[in-house]
């Protein structure tokens, strides 16, 4: 959240002060202004206010990082959604653990291919 940031170190705010303004602590502030956690309209309209601007000025629309597992073992046949919020550098780093990991795949499939035709 580059807008936010930036407007907060321009008024000369710390992450602490900011905190405070959304009743929360620092690290889950941080986490906030960084894209990690979502910040909520309610709490933009809070920091616009403490940054005297309009809400449009400083809040950014980030694509999260989240991954929706359906689990429907409940007796009830009822889905129950999980929703978890993965930061960038996971998500990055998974993605290039499946690309290895299909690279093995083709390899194997070659090999498997060499072997079927050698018998």
């Amino acid at each position: 959240m580059e807008k936010l940031r930036s407007l907060r170190k321009q008024r000369g705010y710390t992450q602490e002060y900011m905190s405070k303004i959304l009743s929360t602590d620092v690290s889950n502030y941080c986490r906030k202004e960084s894209g990690d956690v979502r910040i909520y309209d309610d709490e933009w309209e809070k920091l616009a206010k403490a940054l005297e601007v309009p809400v449009e000025e400083i809040k950014e629309e980030r694509v999260a990082n989240v991954v929706n597992f359906n689990d429907t073992s409940t007796n009830s046949g009822a889905f129950l959604n999980n929703y978890y919020n993965i930061p960038n550098q996971v998500m990055d780093n998974l993605q290039d653990y499946i690309k290895i990991l299909k690279e093995q795949v083709e390899f194997l499939k070659q090999e498997l291919e060499k072997s079927r035709s050698e018998k």
